[in-house]
């Protein structure tokens, strides 16, 4: 669900990241959470970060989802540039198997918080629940469907071992 002032951006460092990411636009889309997906590295495309990180509170955007891998300096960066939560997601390295983004994003200074979630798609969903709880402390509704997602998400998880 994309929206034109949506409550929610994600952010990544690279296209390559979008399979990850996409785990938390399908969760927020199944809560019906208005979202905005778009590439800002910090590394290679320093500007569009410095330039959406300044203007993304005034732009409507609530929360900011970001993705990174390696040297994964985007969700720090972004949040040193803004007042607005943001939820860091490590994307899984070749080299390190997400390791070295996650301890990149975990590891932020005194004064620039960001929410590290689990490396990979995990830490993506999760984000976009984390996302929507932080919004439903103001709405009613929102609040109301999370909490039916997890109702349902209890009531899917058997009490034996045996087949159904």
């Amino acid at each position: 669900m994309t929206a034109a002032a949506a409550p929610v951006a994600i952010i990544m460092g690279s296209r390559s990241d979008w399979p990850v990411l996409k785990r938390a636009a399908e969760m927020l889309d199944e809560l019906g959470v208005g979202y905005e997906a778009k590439v800002v590295s910090a590394h290679r495309t320093p500007g569009r970060m410095y330039d959406f990180a300044r203007g993304a509170k005034a732009a409507g955007v609530q929360v900011i989802i970001a993705g990174a891998g390696g040297a994964a300096h985007l969700p720090g960066m972004t949040a040193s540039l803004t007042d607005l939560p943001v939820l860091g997601v490590p994307i899984e390295s070749k080299a390190l198997k997400g390791m070295d983004s996650l301890l990149s994003i975990v590891q932020m200074p005194a004064g620039i918080p960001v929410g590290t979630l689990a490396i990979g798609e995990a830490g993506a969903k999760n984000a976009a629940l984390l996302a929507a709880r932080i919004l439903a402390l103001g709405d009613p509704a929102l609040a109301a469907r999370v909490a039916e997602f997890t109702a349902r998400q209890t009531a899917s998880i058997p009490e034996t071992v045996e087949d159904a």
